[in-house]
């Protein structure tokens, strides 16, 4: 029986999860709201789903779950409000920007006995998720660094900005995530650096646009993160992992995967131009992952606690910049 899903948020992301409910066979998207009556429209009409509002959704026991993908700002509170309704909930990154209140919505999590999966979309790719077998299956021997490369085509809207949280908590969150994934221990100390490269209007809105980070656990496990707003060149998402035994790499990828030769050397077809494209693979597998959370009433991963932590080295990592230190993870309990 297919699990019936509802859809919050009918913006850019939330479009792209309405897309991967249809293809699967075990999904059917039954309810979609928005703030923005004709964005929702639009959803259902291409769909065949209704336009509802949260409450009215909240109150349906017929759904089985339902996906965030509403502002920031309104996530812990959808997150509670679903979890007392007995939903499965899926919610895109970050629960919340304040660790103190994301904290508090995962204790009502917990009280509720509630499913929440968060929207970590880069461990289903399956590039990614073939370089977290081979560490799994110890080809590598004891992992002993990762080196993470994430660098965006181009600057968000100033407007974006503004209300992201900071490159930290918007952009590297999805990396640290990452780190977690592939280090195979928890982080125990971050350093920090960030500059504003690309363009000088970002730090009149309080942020960087390049930065550079260091996690280290408590055996020694090195992860180093790249990031930077600006690759004139594509959507660059790249990772290494290197043992004791050797080294495994994802590479970038593009459209087509083709390679020509001829007088002038050898050429490849530009890459992703950004994530919609680049993860297309990645997003339908976690939904995928969802439902199947709901249908065998499983654990889900990556959980609210992965958010947590992510959003923990994020704060760690703010506080490096700031003070110009190492900082120990520790210090955020």
């Amino acid at each position: 029986m297919s699990a019936k899903i509802a859809l919050l948020g009918a913006g850019r992301i939330g479009k792209v999860h309405a897309q991967a409910i249809w293809y699967d066979p075990d999904a059917e998207l039954v309810a979609v709201a928005d703030a923005f009556e004709k964005a929702a429209q639009a959803v259902a009409d291409q769909y065949g789903c209704a336009v509802r509002g949260i409450e009215d959704i909240a109150a349906d026991a017929t759904i089985d779950g339902v996906i965030i993908c509403t502002p920031t700002n309104t996530h812990a509170d959808l997150i509670e409000l679903f979890a007392k309704a007995g939903k499965a909930v899926f919610c895109e990154k970050p629960i919340d920007l304040s660790i103190t209140r994301v904290r508090e919505c995962l204790d009502v999590v917990k009280a509720e006995n509630a499913t929440l999966m968060l929207g970590f979309n880069r461990r289903f790719d399956p590039h990614f998720r073939a370089l977290k077998a081979r560490v799994d299956q110890g080809t590598l021997g004891k992992v002993e660094q990762v080196t993470i490369i994430s660098r965006d085509p181009g600057l968000p809207p100033m407007e974006y900005i503004d209300v992201s949280g900071g490159i930290f908590r918007d952009m590297t969150i999805h990396d640290f995530d990452m780190a977690r994934f592939l280090l195979g221990e928890e982080v125990v100390s971050v350093q920090a650096s960030a500059s504003v490269l690309v363009d000088p209007e970002v730090a009149n809105h309080g942020d960087f646009d390049t930065a550079s980070v260091i996690l280290t656990t408590a055996s020694g496990r090195q992860c180093t993160i790249t990031n930077s707003r600006r690759a004139s060149y594509g959507y660059d998402q790249r990772i290494e992992v290197f043992g004791e035994k050797g080294l495994a790499a994802a590479e970038n990828q593009r459209p087509v995967s083709i390679e020509v030769a001829n007088e002038t050397g050898y050429t490849r077809p530009p890459l992703h131009d950004f994530f919609m494209t680049r993860y297309t693979e990645a997003y339908a597998a976690e939904i995928a992952a969802f439902v199947a959370t709901i249908r065998d009433n499983a654990a889900p991963t990556p959980s609210g606690q992965d958010g947590l932590m992510s959003l923990i080295l994020a704060e760690a990592a703010v506080t490096s910049v700031a003070e110009r230190r190492v900082v120990d993870v520790a210090e955020f309990g």
